[in-house]
C-alpha cells in the first residue's frame, strides 16, 4: 500500500487552518462511505472483532472530529450522511442495525463518541431523528450501563453515553455514573496518575482516555457535580505538569506503550486542556504543543493513496499493530479536534502559539516509574521507565513497555521474530541467551524503586538467573549498571538507541553509529570486564520511526555463573554538535555506586 502525506502546505496556524485539516481528513473518509450504509470498509485486514463491527467502529471514530466541528458551529458537507448512519445503525428493524452487545464488546467502545456528540450538541443533534429515532438511540446507547467491561478506561464510555444522555434531555442513570467514577477512584495513584486498571501500566491512556473524559465531564457537568468537577480539574492540573514532559520542542512526542496507532491522540489531552479552560499553562504554550504536534504528523508518511490514514505509527507498519487495531482505528486519533468546538473569537484561538515553557533538564514521575530528560534544547526529549508489564500481553508488549529507554526521535523497535539478536529488538534492552540464540530481557518486575536520582528494578529473566539494575540520568547520558546473580553461563547483547541504518566504530571502549538521522552510542563503563563492541542491523519494518533496516550499536558480553558487574553510558543526539562526548565515570562501591562527570556540581551517588 502506497503511503502518503497530506499537503503540507497547510501552516496549521489558525482555527480555519485546524478545520481545513480535519476536513481534507473526513473527504477522504468521505470516499469510502456509501450514501445511505450505517458502517464503511476502510482495508481489508482485520481485528478480533467481526469486519461489520470494525465498519461501524470506522464510521464512529470520524466522529470525534466532525462533532466538534458542528458545535463549533462551522460548516460541513458531511453530517448530513453520518446523521442518516446513525440513524440506520440503531434501527433495529434495519438492514443496517449495529446490534445487541456482548460483553467487552468493542462496539461499547464507540458508545463514547455518541455520547460526546449528545453533550456537545445536545437537541441540536437529534433535531432531525423522529421520536422513534431518539427513542432507538437511546435505547442502543443504554446496553452500556449495565454492560460487562474491562475494569480500566472503558469505565468513561459508560459516564460519556450517561452525560450525552442528561445533557440532550433523555433519561439518565446517576447512579451508573457514580459506579464508574468509584471503579476507577480505585486506581488513582496520586500526583494526577492512575493506572489503566488495578496493576495495569500507566501510558498515554491516562492522558487520552482519563484526563481527556474526565475534563469533558468536569466542564459540561460541573454545575450539577461541583465537587467531583474539582477533583477532576485538580488531578489534571497535576498531571499536566508532567505530562508536557512527553512534548519534545518541534512537535514530537515520545512514544511508550501500545495503542501508539491513535497517532496525534497523544495530545488529546491538550485539547481538552483548552476545552475545559485548565489553568495550567497558557492557552499560547498549549496551543503551541498541538499544533507544532499536528506539524510534525503531517510530515511523515501516515495516508495511503486516497487520504486514509493507515495502520502504524511514522509510517504504515501492521508489525506493531494490537489485535484490537482494525483499519479505522486510527482514527481515534481526531480526538485531538475537540478544540474545534470551541469558536474563532475563544482566547484560544485568539492567543498568540509560544514554544514550550522553560523546563526542568529532568523530571522524575515516580508515579508512572519515570524519569523524562530533555537535551539539546528540548529538541529531544527521553524517558527512563522501570518497566511496565502489560498483563493482557498484547504484541510485542516487551517492546513497548519494558525497555530501559524510549526517544521522541529515535522511537523504539519491535521484536521480529524469536530467534537471533537481529530480531529481538535490542535497543535499550539488556539482552540474555543461554547458548541458544533464543534472547530474555527484562519482563515482569520484583521490585522497583524511583527515586529523583535513579530508577531501579530486580527481574529475573529465568528462575535461577537475578538481576539487579539501576538506570541513571547524568545530563545528557544515563547510566546503566546490572549486577546480575545467575547459575548459568550466558551470553548478553546490550543496546543502545535505534538510528537509521549506518556502521558503527569504536570509540572511548564503545560503539558509536553516526546515521543520517542522528548519533547513537553505548560505551563500556568497566574496563576490567570489557564486552565487545558492535552493531546490530534490525529487519526492514522493526523501527515504529522509519520503514528501513535501523543499526542499533551494542556491547556482547559473557555472563559467568556467579556474580558479574555490567556498567555502561548511554546516549542519542540528533545532530554532531548536540552529542556530549564526555563520557561520565562510574566508581562501584561497596555500599554506593558513584558517578563522576566534568561539569556536575556534585557527584551523583546511589544507595545499593
Amino acid at each position: 500500500m502506497c503511503s502518503a502525506k497530506v499537503k503540507t502546505s497547510n501552516p496549521l496556524s489558525s482555527r480555519d487552518d485546524v478545520v481545513s485539516a480535519l476536513m481534507q481528513m473526513l473527504g477522504a473518509l468521505d470516499k469510502q462511505f456509501p450514501q445511505g450504509e450505517s458502517r464503511f470498509s476502510l482495508g481489508a485486514t482485520s481485528a478480533h472483532y467481526s469486519d461489520e463491527i470494525a465498519e461501524m467502529e470506522g464510521l464512529s471514530r470520524a466522529l470525534w472530529g466532525l462533532f466538534p466541528l458542528m458545535a463549533g458551529g462551522d460548516a460541513e458537507p458531511f453530517s448530513g450522511k453520518y446523521l442518516t448512519a446513525i440513524k440506520r445503525g440503531i434501527d433495529p428493524q434495519s438492514a443496517g442495525y449495529w446490534g445487541v452487545t456482548e460483553p467487552y464488546d468493542q462496539r461499547l467502545v464507540e458508545m463514547a463518541a455518541y455520547g460526546l456528540g449528545l453533550s456537545l450538541l445536545g437537541e441540536k443533534l437529534t433535531a432531525t431523528f423522529s421520536q422513534q429515532d431518539i427513542d432507538n438511540l437511546h435505547q442502543w446507547l443504554n446496553q452500556i450501563t449495565d454492560a460487562q467491561m474491562p475494569d480500566s478506561n472503558w469505565n468513561f464510555f459508560a459516564i460519556m453515553v450517561q452525560l450525552g444522555f442528561k445533557r440532550a434531555g433523555l433519561p439518565w442513570d446517576a447512579a451508573a455514573i457514580e459506579q464508574r467514577f468509584t471503579m476507577m477512584d480505585a486506581y488513582y495513584l496520586g500526583d494526577g496518575w492512575y493506572s489503566d486498571g488495578p496493576g495495569r501500566p500507566k501510558d498515554y491512556y491516562i492522558s487520552m482516555a482519563f484526563h481527556f473524559y474526565g475534563l469533558i465531564y468536569a466542564t459540561l457537568n460541573g454545575d450539577d457535580d461541583a465537587v467531583r468537577a474539582a477533583t477532576i480539574r485538580e488531578r489534571a492540573t497535576l498531571f499536566a505538569a508532567d505530562f508536557i514532559y512527553m512534548s519534545a520542542a518541534e512537535g514530537e512526542s515520545i512514544p511508550f506503550g501500545r495503542s501508539l496507532t491513535y497517532r496525534f491522540a497523544m495530545v488529546a489531552f491538550w485539547s481538552a486542556v483548552a476545552f475545559s479552560g485548565l489553568e495550567v499553562f497558557s492557552a499560547g504554550v498549549v496551543k503551541g504543543i498541538i499544533l507544532r504536534h499536528l506539524r510534525w504528523w503531517l510530515e511523515q508518511p501516515i495516508f495511503d493513496r486516497d487520504g486514509i490514514l493507515t495502520l502504524g505509527f511514522a509510517y504504515p507498519n501492521l508489525a506493531m499493530c494490537e489485535d484490537y487495531n482494525s483499519p479505522g482505528s486510527p482514527y481515534w486519533a481526531l480526538k485531538v479536534f475537540l478544540m474545534l468546538a470551541l469558536p474563532s473569537s475563544h482566547p484560544f484561538w485568539q492567543a498568540e502559539e509560544l514554544p514550550l515553557p522553560a523546563l526542568n533538564a529532568q523530571r522524575t514521575i515516580a508515579p508512572a516509574g519515570q524519569i523524562i530528560v530533555h537535551s539539546d534544547n528540548s529538541k529531544h526529549a527521553w524517558l527512563l521507565t522501570a518497566g511496565q508489564l502489560e498483563l493482557n500481553n498484547y504484541v510485542n508488549t516487551e517492546a513497548k513497555y519494558t525497555k530501559f529507554a524510549y526517544s521522541s526521535r529515535f522511537g523504539f523497535t519491535i521484536e521480529r521474530g524469536r530467534y537471533g539478536i537481529k530480531h529481538a529488538a535490542c535497543d535499550s534492552m539488556l539482552l540474555l541467551s543461554d547458548g541458544d540464540n533464543y534472547f530474555r530481557g527484562r519482563r515482569e518486575c520484583a521490585e522497583v524503586v524511583v527515586s529523583e536520582e535513579a530508577i531501579f528494578s530486580r527481574w529475573s529473566p529465568w528462575s535461577d538467573v537475578h538481576i539487579a539494575s539501576w538506570l541513571i540520568p547524568c545530563g545528557d547520558w544515563h547510566i546503566r549498571v546490572h549486577r546480575i546473580d545467575s547459575a548459568r553461563h550466558l551470553q548478553s547483547v546490550e543496546g543502545g538507541f535505534a538510528v537509521r541504518k549506518a556502521p558503527h566504530s569504536r570509540e572511548q571502549g564503545g560503539s558509536l553509529v553516526r546515521a543520517e538521522n542522528g548519533l547513537s552510542g553505548i560505551f563500556e563503563l568497566l574496563p576490567h570486564a570489557p564486552r565487545e563492541v558492535d552493531s546490530v542491523v534490525t529487519p526492514p519494518n522493526s523501527s515504529i520511526m522509519f520503514s528501513p533496516c535501523a543499526s542499533i550499536p551494542v556491547l556482547r558480553g559473557e555472563i559467568a555463573p556467579g556474580t558479574q558487574w555490567l556498567a555502561c553510558a548511554v546516549q542519542a543526539a540528533i545532530t554532531e554538535e548536540a552529542f556530549d562526548f564526555v563520557l561520565p565515570q562510574l566508581q562501584i562501591e561497596a555500599q554506593a555506586l558513584v558517578i563522576k562527570k566534568p561539569g556536575l556540581q556534585n557527584d551523583i551517588v546511589i544507595a545499593i
